[in-house]
């Protein structure tokens, strides 16, 4: 680690670097909340994760299976089918197809590669017309 570095855990996050966090679906009304379930939601919803590193705009595909499209982050530079099985807190319990502030997301892409996001720390949904 350089030695002006911070240590990543004093790492600013980009709101607070004074970087404005684009919500994606511009002219969609988004309500924030601390967790959401997909069995709440239609196809369609739109859910935007913002972690620590990252924003990630999350189209529902089939609530029900957890099947998404999304887009964000540096393994998602462009819309990607994948598989939202859940929030994990560590180890390997998971809540599933479920999105909770606090904790990480896992996706999974072409069936079964994981991809685990950094903690959440907002979230914000709207709804398909």
């Amino acid at each position: 680690m350089e030695q002006n570095a911070k240590h990543p855990s004093e790492n600013p996050t980009a709101e607070e670097r004074g970087v404005p966090v684009e919500i994606p679906g511009a002219g969609l009304a988004f309500d924030r909340c601390d967790e959401i379930s997909l069995g709440q939601l239609s196809v369609f919803d739109r859910i935007v994760i913002t972690t620590r590193n990252h924003t990630y705009e999350v189209v529902v595909t089939s609530p029900d299976t957890g099947e998404v499209l999304v887009r964000g982050g540096t393994v998602f530079p462009r819309f990607t089918a994948a598989r939202l099985n859940g929030s994990v807190a560590g180890g390997s319990s998971i809540a599933a197809r479920s999105v909770n502030v606090g904790v990480r997301v896992e996706f999974a892409i072409e069936g079964y590669v994981p991809v685990v996001t950094t903690r959440v720390q907002t979230l914000a949904v709207a709804h398909a017309a």
